[in-house]
């Protein structure tokens, strides 16, 4: 990398807010009500995929089909009434965010959160004021780790790809921000292993973390 980062696009699941497991929880509710019984663990490692992948993967059902919109409509009501109300962002998001703006860099969102749940997931971060954009699973054909919802959010910045890094929490993000020929800093904050989140630049606890080191991150590193 040589050249200066302008922009930066974010991840909100595991890496703003804790709600991965929430996710996860819910996946495995819904999925039971209609006798499917799936292991937490097997449904938590796929969180930071969308539905249109996680489905088919734990249930081989696909999203669209009559049965998967069920599950996922229902998935949807319990995560927003048992699960929403516990969710927070993780400690120094709007500070991070705050500090990248001042620092001259361009944000956007790139979330496999459906469009509807993407606002209130903002609200909680209390970062709407500082994006360029945002962009869900409902603007692009495919979910992570397909690069669609990146390539998405990077048009919103119109920026260069290198001049953009992504930052999530998953392999997924990793994986859609290099297939969209970025790179990525990744937050251990979503539940994930180093060795889960090889192939990025660099691994931080999570934003109040890469905020304390931030003069020597690649955010400022190639500034």
């Amino acid at each position: 990398m040589t050249h200066r980062i302008r922009g930066v696009i974010l991840d909100i699941d595991g890496t703003l807010i804790n709600s991965n497991d929430a996710h996860a929880r819910a996946w495995v509710q819904a999925l039971a009500q209609f006798d499917i019984y799936v292991p937490y663990t097997e449904v938590r490692r796929l969180i930071g995929m969308g539905g249109d992948k996680l489905l088919p993967a734990v249930a081989h059902i696909e999203e669209d089909s009559r049965l998967g919109t069920k599950i996922s409509e229902r998935r949807s009501e319990l995560f927003n009434r048992e699960y929403l109300p516990q969710i927070h962002a993780f400690p120094k998001t709007r500070e991070l965010l705050t500090k990248m703006r001042d620092s001259g860099i361009a944000l956007a969102v790139a979330s496999s959160a459906k469009k509807a749940e993407l606002e209130p997931f903002l609200r909680l971060a209390n970062v709407l004021d500082l994006l360029e954009g945002a962009t869900s699973s409902t603007d692009a054909e495919n979910s992570k780790p397909d690069p669609d919802i990146v390539q998405a959010a990077l048009s919103t910045l119109e920026l260069e790809p290198s001049r953009v890094l992504m930052i999530g929490d998953t392999p997924y993000d990793i994986e859609a921000a290099s297939r969209a020929g970025m790179g990525t800093i990744a937050f251990r904050c979503g539940g994930r292993s180093d060795h889960d989140l090889a192939g990025a630049l660099a691994i931080y606890d999570g934003p109040a973390d890469l905020l304390a080191r931030f003069d020597a991150s690649p955010l400022a590193r190639y500034g």
